[in-house]
């Protein structure tokens, strides 16, 4: 039986001209997007990527199914609802997943009990024409058991009260195969007023469904891993601000000595302030009436980074603390790095420094060497044999020695100090320090010449974060 939704508005062919421009513009979006969505590189850790593979997903079906809409809309109403009884032509093949395969119609007379099925409907359902369509006792048996009060209560309303469909339900097909399905439908009314049939469109929307469900899990994935990213970049600020020296501005020690040590440093966080790694600094005055001065560099960033900074901070402390010197101290860090529970390389300097005599000590393990600028020059120090702390087993580290003058400057940096760019190579930061040497021979303080630093080398510009240390010696 013809629908009632068409006997007061027969369809008018569509102009062919419009109609085919908008598929051919459907299709060219859709070829885009797909582009797009080929392109887009995915990694099984990598949230964001798999949240745009998502969303082109979705965009595509999407697009598929305006431009099946839009082919239907070419060829005319289907024969379905045609104004006479004409047989259904028989159904091609079904082919799971084709675009004929998404969109079907039906409609249940209440008055003869005759139900009729679109083509399409069949193949939705992946029931063969001869078995015929499914009266609407029959089709809920096909649902899920706890979509069918859904699907009743929407058909109850519809002949009952005359309201119209628009719910989703799944399906269990005879091959087993689940599908959601969409449908819209309107009560048709006799003369009297009363509901003689129900006709309705049936949509397979299970692939859309899924990728909006993966567009939702991979965005609240991203949601959940930026949570993470938050939570762990917090942490690794707390642990590095607790770790670090709590001292700012300069700080004179050994307290009435002979050639005491104005000392001043700086922490300067990377361009992008996430990235928290593992660099330090640290001055201290020995037992000995020493002091010791050092800066380093731990591989990685976020808490591992800062924690095993921390370990490595707290072990040089204490041995440092215990009278072991620069070179020992060393081999000693670099078999507690190979050791430790999360493995990692290291970069360090450590220097001894007596005030009497006015001698610095120190060891390197694989670092940028100390500057020393003196009476408006600077130069690198000559650096001891000395390895990456981590690299491998039973590593030496040697020392050097070298005097100091009243007036000389000492400054130690992590190698994040330079931007890593094609305009600068490390020899091009190193320059760029030993250019300043005018300039620390007319500071006043350790503080200026850390402030000079900062102003030549920017505090936002580097990819990594980095410490600078100045000594300035004092009478």
């Amino acid at each position: 039986m013809p629908s009632h939704l068409f006997a007061d508005r027969p369809a008018q062919p569509p102009q062919h001209g419009s109609v085919d421009a908008l598929i051919k513009q459907t299709r060219r979006l859709r070829g885009d997007v797909d582009a797009v969505r080929r392109d887009t590189v995915v990694d099984e850790h990598d949230a964001q990527g798999r949240w745009q593979r998502a969303l082109c997903d979705l965009a595509v079906h999407q697009l598929d199914d305006l431009g099946e809409h839009l082919g239907q809309l070419k060829e005319g109403i289907p024969s379905v609802v045609a104004p006479d009884h004409e047989a259904l032509p028989e159904p091609a093949p079904y082919e799971p997943g084709t675009d004929l395969s998404r969109v079907g119609s039906a409609e249940w007379n209440l008055l003869t009990d005759e139900v009729t099925w679109s083509e399409e409907l069949f193949q939705i359902f992946g029931r063969s024409p001869e078995a015929g369509p499914l009266s609407l006792d029959e089709l809920g048996s096909t649902l899920f058991s706890e979509d069918q009060p859904l699907l009743t209560a929407m058909v109850t309303a519809c002949l009952v009260d005359g309201r119209p469909i628009d719910g989703e339900f799944r399906i269990v097909r005879a091959d087993g195969r689940v599908r959601t399905l969409h449908m819209r439908g309107e009560p048709a009314l006799d003369p009297d007023g009363c509901t003689a049939s129900m006709w309705a469109v049936l949509r397979d929307v299970s692939e859309l469904r899924r990728s909006q469900r993966a567009v939702r899990e991979t965005r609240d994935s991203l949601q959940r891993q930026q949570e993470i990213a938050r939570t762990e970049h917090r942490l690794a600020v707390e642990l590095q601000e607790a770790v670090l020296p709590p001292w700012r501005g300069s700080l004179r020690f050994p307290h009435g000595s002979t050639g005491a040590l104005d000392v001043a440093a700086h922490y300067l966080p990377s361009a992008s302030s996430a990235l928290i790694g593992g660099d330090w600094y640290d001055a201290l005055e020995l037992p000995d009436r020493c002091s010791l001065l050092t800066v380093g560099d731990l591989t990685g960033h976020g808490v591992t980074a800062t924690s095993g900074m921390a370990m490595l901070l707290g072990a040089l402390r204490g041995m440092a603390m215990a009278g072991i010197a620069p070179g020992p101290l060393m081999g000693w860090l670099n078999q507690l790095l190979e050791t430790s529970v999360q493995p990692a390389l290291g970069s360090a300097v450590c220097c001894r420094y007596e005030p009497v005599g006015r001698v610095l000590t120190w060891a390197q393990a694989g670092h940028p060497a100390p500057l020393l600028f003196r009476h408006g020059s600077g130069r690198s120090l000559a650096s001891p044999e000395g390895i990456l702390l981590g690299a491998t087993s039973g590593a030496v580290y040697g020392q050097a020695e070298e005097r100091l003058e009243v007036g000389d400057v000492l400054v130690l940096h992590t190698d994040g100090l330079t931007p890593r760019s094609i305009e600068f190579s490390k020899t091009d930061g190193t320059e760029r320090l030993l250019a300043l040497a005018p300039l620390f021979s007319a500071a006043k303080s350790a503080q200026e010449c850390v402030r000079l630093v900062i102003e030549e080398f920017g505090e936002g510009e580097r990819e990594d974060d980095a410490c600078v240390l100045v000594a300035r010696i004092g009478a």
